[in-house]
């Protein structure tokens, strides 16, 4: 899981050409810390994507811009263009995360 450490590092990947789930999460937030300690199985069974960690608080204005308004929120971008997304304030589960992500290969 990639952690950025600035705003700067975060915009290039998200240009960057690839496949990257962007896991918006929050240090408070109980439904994250409910599938955090999922999210290593998670990128294991799911190869193909990079997984970018972004803490929403941290982050407010692109919560705000990509309309990330619950969490734990999944958006996934392939080559700078975002293809699928599951955004909503609901706990997921590793079989949910995993059944959308099947969706967005």
């Amino acid at each position: 899981m990639i952690i950025p450490k600035n705003i700067e590092e975060l915009a290039n990947l998200v240009s960057t050409d690839g496949k990257r789930v962007y896991f918006f999460t929050a240090g408070w937030c109980p439904d994250c810390s409910f599938i955090k300690p999922k999210m290593p199985e998670i990128e294991a069974e799911n190869p193909e994507f990079e997984f970018v960690e972004v803490d929403r608080d941290e982050y407010m204005d692109l919560a705000v811009e990509w309309e990330i308004m619950g969490i734990p929120s999944f958006v996934v971008i392939e080559n700078g263009k975002e293809t699928a997304r599951l955004v909503n304030k609901l706990r997921k589960t590793k079989e949910e995360v995993n059944a959308f992500l099947a969706t967005a290969k």
